[in-house]
């Protein structure tokens, strides 16, 4: 008899996930979420790895992850403990023959995948599934990930016409009980993470909570019940409110929505309702997140390095009480104070505001841009390896941005907040 484990990684989904589809070919199938402690140790620079509102959103996500299996007669095993400790225990308790996961290749995903096949007997096969592109890559036009342009237009423009965007996987079908001892193990509380508590903040343009079921409410919501979707383009520089853009990275981040089920949503709202500018849009926010897992794919552990992946010489000073009044919103600008304000006490920042904010940080503070990447990495509630470290070498001059841009944050507030109601709303309580 086959037996499978599906270790859940940034994949917390049953739609569309070809691991999880791929082990329930088995006859028996459970699955397996290990809270890693050293995704919640301190970083270098004091920062833990995943601070609480990145972790509140995922101990939603697990739960919700955790009812989806139990409608499948799938068990979900939980440990708050490292990956290479828990899965070899499980393999020879169920007599397990293969484990299926998402192929994941930065630094530290890739240690820990490491670290387990070290512990496991050679007679279990491991299969690592690419399951977080839009384009999977075994369709870009590009022989090897050495061939990935360093420009993102051209990547896109190779990309969006001729690659196919694979269909959805359905949810897999209902099992027959599983047969074995029950799953163990509670879905820890922040407390236990080493963390405190992450009070909502009514000021907050993300209210959303984790988890597919409200990630796929936030789809119907946004494109279908609201219509954003006709304006994407023309809100998506906002600051105020949930709706000023989709606010799907979350739920991408942590893989509790794909790629693919807000791409094929967005083909099927340009057939019903209206195919413009704005429907591309999202399309091409997508592409973008799709090319900086190419880059990280290409580039492997140069995207945490100084210089970035242009090897550049880069200023690496880091005065901690520049980074203390950085944090706290205690600049010389208030467009800048306002973003960090906004971030500190929700986990949310506008894109528009990221940009600022690290263009500020390395190019008018001068400071290594390492440092704000991992303080956004430990911050924000979206954190995505490639997306975050990715965006900062952008913004800093050492990664993909052929212009070397630096954003001037007094002419960036006067177009994107005019009246200053987003610098009053997280600002003006300071004043009283």
């Amino acid at each position: 008899m086959r037996t499978a484990i599906h270790w859940f990684r940034n994949d917390l989904r049953v739609e569309d996930n070809a691991s999880l589809s791929a082990a329930c070919q088995a006859d028996r199938v459970l699955g397996v979420y290990c809270f890693d402690p050293r995704n919640f140790e301190k970083d270098a620079y004091g920062f833990p790895r995943t601070g609480k509102f990145r972790a509140r959103f995922l101990l939603e996500t697990v739960a919700d992850l955790k009812k989806a299996l139990n409608a499948l007669n799938i068990p979900l095993f939980i440990s708050f403990d490292l990956p290479e400790n828990t899965l070899p225990k499980l393999v020879n308790r169920f007599d397990v023959t293969e484990i299926h996961t998402q192929k994941e290749w930065t630094r530290d995903e890739r240690l820990a995948g490491q670290s387990l096949l070290k512990t496991l007997p050679q007679d279990v096969r491991v299969f690592g599934h690419y399951d977080q592109f839009l384009f999977h890559p075994r369709d870009i036009p590009f022989s090897d990930f050495s061939e990935i342009p360093e420009v993102f237009t051209r990547f896109r423009k190779a990309c969006e016409t001729t690659v196919p965007v694979r269909a959805c996987l359905p949810v897999p079908a209902k099992r027959k009980e599983f047969q074995g001892e029950k799953p163990e193990g509670e879905i820890p509380t922040l407390e236990e993470l080493g963390l405190e508590s992450a009070v909502p903040d009514p000021r907050s343009a993300f209210p959303f909570q984790g988890g597919a079921r409200s990630g796929l409410e936030r789809i119907r919501s946004y494109f279908w019940e609201h219509n954003h979707l006709s304006y994407y383009k023309k809100t998506r520089n906002g600051l105020l409110g949930p709706d000023y853009s989709s606010k799907f990275s979350p739920w991408l981040a942590n893989g509790s929505l794909s790629a693919r089920t807000i791409y094929h949503q967005v083909r099927l709202y340009e057939k019903e309702i209206i195919e413009n500018q704005d429907t591309y849009w999202m399309i091409f926010e997508l592409i973008w997140r799709d090319y900086f897992k190419y880059v990280s794919l290409k580039h492997g552990d140069l995207i945490f390095h100084p210089g970035g992946i242009r090897h550049s010489a880069w200023n690496k000073d880091f005065s901690p009480a520049l980074l203390d009044r950085w944090i706290s919103g205690q600049t010389k600008n208030d467009f800048i104070n306002a973003n960090m304000k906004e971030i500190a006490q929700t986990g949310w920042m506008s894109n528009r505001g990221r940009q600022n904010a690290a263009s500020y940080w390395t190019h008018h503070l001068k400071q290594d841009w390492r440092v704000g990447a991992a303080y956004f990495e430990s911050t924000l509630l979206d954190y995505d390896v490639h997306s975050n470290w990715g965006n900062w070498m952008y913004n800093s001059g050492v990664g993909n941005d052929p212009r070397d841009r630096v954003f001037n944050p007094d002419l960036q507030a006067k177009r994107y907040d005019p009246q200053g109601r987003y610098r009053r709303l997280w600002l003006e309580p300071l004043l009283f």
